[in-house]
């Protein structure tokens, strides 16, 4: 008889230490909460919020129409404007009459299509300024470029006083070349990863 009352005694301590959401340890212990399964068991949270719509305007669609067929032609262009400006660099006065020609050219139509590109391409990036998707990518697009048009700001200021740039001093000239490569450069990068397979919005 003995046995028994003590085993119920150990039983009602214990029956004693049951919250309705599972055991307390004690009585002054933290609670477990335990996920209920079957009918009526609630899920966690894994649904998504819904991405806010971003409409774009005509406008929009326009200057992307020219952001783009102004950056098809830029490409062709550093590369012919780098033949040219080679020639000079190497044989000064006595390059090739094409290249005297073109180059004075062909850094006035760089300086034009940089001139729409961040005019389009500064406007798109603000009206997509909500769209969180990609946004990053096209921040760092946007910003290479402006340093690219900080860059050849520099190039046109390192050239010379006179045609073809034959009045300034080797250094200078060099300089010239180094600050329009290096400009070239982080412009093509910059329009690289807007092409699939590197673009990422």
């Amino acid at each position: 008889m003995f046995a028994g009352a003590a085993l119920a005694v150990l039983i009602a301590a214990g029956a004693g230490g049951q919250g309705p959401d599972g055991p307390d340890v004690g009585g002054s212990g933290p609670r477990v909460e335990t996920w209920r399964v079957g009918v009526g068991a609630v899920a966690p949270d894994t649904i998504k919020p819904r991405r806010k719509a971003v409409r774009l305007s005509e406008a929009y669609e326009f200057r992307v129409k020219v952001h783009r067929w102004a950056s098809y032609a830029t490409v062709p262009l550093f590369v012919a404007e780098y033949a040219a400006g080679d020639q000079l660099l190497k044989k000064g006065r006595d390059a090739s009459g094409w290249a005297g020609n073109f180059h004075g050219f062909g850094a006035g139509a760089i300086a034009t299509l940089f001139g729409v590109n961040t005019l389009t391409g500064g406007l798109n990036w603000w009206e997509t300024r909500h769209q969180t998707e990609g946004r990053a990518w096209r921040t760092t697009h946007s910003a290479l470029m402006l340093l690219a048009d900080a860059g050849f700001v520099v190039t046109g200021a390192l050239a010379g006083d006179s045609e073809g740039g034959f009045s300034t001093g080797g250094d200078q000239r060099k300089r010239h070349r180094d600050a329009a490569v290096a400009s070239m450069s982080v412009a093509t990068v910059s329009y690289l990863m807007m092409l699939k397979p590197f673009r990422k919005d």
